[in-house]
């Protein structure tokens, strides 16, 4: 078990910080010689593709907060092959963009040292991720407080930079404003919109959130924002700033724009920040890629030792030294550029299977599947971004494609050299397949896993009535029946259980009744009574599919709970009434009973839309 160290603020920082980097010190003025002023219109369409997948991956992350993120929706939504290869590529595309940025450090801080520039670049980089790594290995939330830290001092200054140069705008450079066709528009908000990869990785560290089903879309969505506002300023007072033949083909844009209006200062004010903005997004890399391999280490598909966390720190040792490790590799030994597209291209295909698992997940019907954030617009939305990513992933060339392509082959070898004969977990696409050829299915373990996931997520632990629930007898009757048969099957069910006289419990749900109906709303009965003996209490779940006539006055009831005690748990019998009580105001928990495939998915609703004394998680 990971430790819950990180707040909303934490998850916040860590997704902003993930986004700034390259994204906005360096591929400013390349996006400018291919689209003039309209860049400012192309990081705004950007901002505007991430969206589909933001949404998804919130949904998926409140429903999941696992750690591996991406990994771990898609491999409980498609299988293990797909998860196998979503697992690789997860870790190498966050990997690889790491590594970019701490070339980046490498190369401010090569500025300072006597050595040759290739050089120092390579000893700053390897330096600086041994710190990252240090830090990882010792606590998240020192990550997090060092993540902090460094995003406000670096939008500070992006801030500051931005709302100052509005004074210094040359109206004249934005005209005319379109100087290149839709399409070549489309295609370089495609480029830019990678820079936006990093917003949705937080999810990877989702198991170490407080609070999650809330923390975790709240920080995502922040940053989503506050990061897409601070790029469309710093961008558009750039084109403002600086003439256009300076401005095109640039690597260094916005240390550009600084100069012209703060002249020396500027420059190092912008440096500091480019300096706080790849140290962020390496730190952050660091964090989120060592939690692929974690994963998918406890799932089986790789190592058990991969898992390993560490007794003092309750950190992942030993998939952050190999992430690191293989960090420090590429920075070392590998030009990156085609590398690098190829990580975004990996990264637009995580999106698009991350958007084809909420639509798995959605369609399975799976009661134990509860999110606290839904996606918009299902399934339109997700049909919709799958199409656009398909599309944005060719604009990537044909280098990334086929190394991504190799990169697929050699995860289906590991699948089927080491996984395949290890794991027979069924996913939410094969629970969907079975359920749409037979009415008839078995219990899936993925059921389970994921009203497990649920009730830790609402840091929720069993209290005496949901363990009754976990045992209890459920009936799930098919016809119309009355009363009086309804009385006999439960009074029969629950002699043979606990070794009693059935015709002394049909007897006295019979007597009860009569004293009073025990329908307490429209289509809901709670058929309760005192039975002989000590320490007796037993609950029962009685669905009735077509309806359990119980009289003329009322309609036919199709939910049923039945509670039976012995006198000395009076007391508990009045409190289990209450949760009965609490339970059935949920407005999920009557559409969630009529729609359960089976008794165990009847189980799951009690279970999981019961109102706790703990204030529940809202969003």
């Amino acid at each position: 078990m990971l430790k819950k160290d990180l707040d909303k603020l934490d998850v916040f920082c860590l997704a902003a910080g993930a986004m700034i980097s390259s994204g906005l010190f360096v591929l400013p003025g390349i996006a400018f010689e291919k689209a003039g002023p309209a860049v400012i219109l192309a990081y705004a369409l950007a901002s505007l593709f991430i969206i589909p997948a933001l949404l998804s991956k919130a949904e998926l992350a409140t429903a999941m907060p696992k750690a591996g993120g991406s990994y771990f929706f898609i491999e409980r939504s498609l299988g293990p092959l797909v998860g196998t290869y979503a697992g690789f590529l997860n870790w190498l595309s966050i990997a690889l963009k790491a590594g970019f940025a701490l070339i980046g450090i490498g190369t401010i801080g090569a500025q300072f040292l006597p050595f040759s520039p290739e050089f120092g670049i390579k000893i700053i980089a390897i330096g600086s991720c041994l710190v990252f790594t240090l830090v990882n290995l010792v606590s998240v939330k020192s990550v997090g407080n060092l993540q902090v830290v460094l995003v406000f001092g670096l939008l500070g200054i992006l801030t500051l930079h931005g709302l100052s140069g509005l004074g210094s705008l040359d109206s004249a450079a934005y005209t005319p404003f379109m100087t290149t066709d839709t399409e070549t528009l489309f295609a370089v908000a495609g480029m830019i919109f990678v820079s936006f990869g990093g917003l949705t990785k937080v999810a990877s560290v989702g198991e170490e959130v407080k609070n999650p089903g809330r923390n975790l879309p709240q920080g995502m969505f922040l940053a989503m924002i506050v990061v897409s506002i601070l790029y469309i300023l710093v961008v558009g007072v750039a084109v403002g700033t600086v003439e256009a033949s300076e401005l095109a083909g640039s690597l260094t844009p916005v240390a550009l724009s600084a100069e012209k209006i703060f002249g020396t200062w500027g420059i190092i004010a912008i440096e500091a920040a480019a300096l706080f903005a790849f140290i962020t997004t390496a730190n952050a890399g660091v964090l989120s890629a060592s939690r692929s391999p974690l994963a998918m280490s406890r799932d089986g598909l790789l190592p058990e030792g991969l898992s390993e966390t560490s007794k003092r720190f309750q950190t992942p040792h030993t998939a952050i030294l190999i992430t690191s490790t293989f960090i420090i590799l590429v920075v070392g030994l590998l030009s990156i550029e085609d590398l690098v597209k190829t990580a975004s291209t990996m990264m637009i295909l995580m999106f698009i299977l991350v958007n084809i698992s909420v639509i798995v997940m959605r369609s399975s019907k799976l009661q134990s599947y509860r999110p606290i954030f839904r996606a918009p617009f299902y399934p339109w939305l997700q049909i919709v971004s799958v199409v656009l990513y398909g599309f944005l992933i060719f604009e990537m060339g044909l280098v990334p494609l086929l190394l991504t392509f190799g990169f697929g082959l050699l995860a289906g070898l590991w699948y089927v050299g080491y996984v395949w004969r290890k794991i027979d977990r069924e996913s939410a696409f094969v629970y969907l397949v079975k359920s749409i050829t037979s009415s008839d299915i078995d219990r899936s373990g993925l059921e389970d896993e994921l009203r497990h996931i649920s009730l830790e997520r609402s840091g929720v632990e069993l209290d005496r009535f949901d363990h009754l629930v976990k045992e209890c007898e459920i009936l799930d009757i098919e016809e119309e029946i009355d009363a009086k048969e309804l009385f006999h099957k439960m009074a029969k069910a629950l002699a043979e259980r606990l070794d009693m006289d059935e015709e002394f419990l049909f007897d006295s749900f019979l007597k009860r009744e009569k004293q009073s109906s025990t329908v307490i709303s429209p289509g809901l009965a709670i058929p309760h009574i005192i039975v002989d003996g000590e320490d007796v209490f037993e609950v029962m779940l009685v669905r009735c599919k077509k309806g359990a006539n119980f009289s003329d006055l009322n309609q036919p009831v199709k939910m049923v709970i039945v509670l039976l005690g012995s006198p000395d748990q009076r007391n508990y019998h009045l409190r289990a009434l209450m949760n009965v009580a609490h339970l059935v105001k949920n407005p999920k928990f009557k559409e969630g009973w009529l729609n359960a495939r089976n008794t165990e998915q009847l189980r799951d609703v009690m279970l999981l839309s019961r109102k706790r004394e703990k204030k529940p998680e809202q969003w």
